[in-house]
């Protein structure tokens, strides 16, 4: 499978004018749900648009969509959703590969592939500019290069929530505490601490604290949810530049214990 870029500002999609001249399309007419159906294709169609993958319809590059996402997503009712995607693979409309990945046949026949890929490489471009951004450190006093605060737009937007989504099941994939689904108070401490580290410092961050709490070379043991990780007294204790891969080492006379949460401050 191609790889994605969810960010992709694609608003677009082309429909045929003889659309409805297709003999695929007229068979599904003269079915009982046909205009439900119908109205599905169209969504299945604008998802393709938007996940901007070669026809490709999932979540993220690592997670299809299931029956009961498509449901909620399209607002239908997951019996007709099923009816749907069954009579779109029956007539070759869609394809399902064996990790359950969509996709829309014949994709790059019905579309402009080529404004596609222009789409795709500028929203490569600007997520990397805007991940260069965040790595830049405070400017000098007398540096000639003037560094604004972030602007909230929507791109930004999308792409901070990118970050929190992809922090917050790398997290889960460690098994320290897992959440069933991210709050409000998890995703702004997590998007205050990217105002201070870069995504690639807080992805390392959580693998020294999953390392240290998983060998018995350290002594700490205390488990903290990701929201209270992401709090900036913590959240330190673990970046590369705090080196807590030995300073966290137990010593030879010091075995692993339970330590006193009192001692660690979690506020903000």
């Amino acid at each position: 499978m191609i790889g994605v870029d969810s960010l992709s500002n694609v608003k677009w999609i082309k429909l045929s004018t003889s659309m409805f001249d297709d003999e695929k399309i007229k068979l599904i007419e003269q079915m009982p749900d046909a205009d439900t159906i119908l109205v599905i294709w169209v969504k299945l169609l604008a998802q393709a648009g938007r996940t901007n993958s070669s026809g490709y319809i999932f979540l993220s590059e690592n997670i299809p969509y299931t029956d009961e996402m498509l449901a909620t997503i399209f607002d239908r009712p997951i019996s007709t959703i099923r009816l749907a995607l069954k009579t779109f693979e029956d007539l070759g409309m869609i394809g399902v590969d064996d990790n359950s990945f969509i996709s829309i046949s014949n994709w790059e026949k019905h579309q402009n592939i080529e404004g596609l890929d222009r789409i795709r490489e500028q929203t490569r471009k600007r997520v990397a500019k805007h991940r260069a951004k965040k790595e830049l450190k405070e400017p000098e006093k007398d540096s000639n290069v003037t560094v604004t605060s972030r602007n909230a737009t929507e791109e930004d937007i999308d792409i901070d929530k990118e970050y929190i989504y992809t922090l917050f099941n790398y997290w889960n994939e460690q098994e320290i505490i897992k959440h069933r689904k991210r709050n409000q108070a998890m995703e702004s401490h997590i998007n205050a601490r990217l105002e201070e580290y870069s995504f690639d410092e807080l992805k390392k961050a959580i693998e020294n604290y999953s390392n240290i709490l998983k060998s018995d070379n350290y002594y700490w043991t205390h488990k903290w949810s990701l929201q209270d990780f992401m709090k900036p007294n913590n959240v330190i204790r673990f970046v590369d530049d705090a080196d807590p891969l030995n300073n966290f080492k137990s010593s030879k006379n010091q075995s692993k214990k339970e330590l006193n949460i009192d001692d660690f401050n979690l506020d903000d």
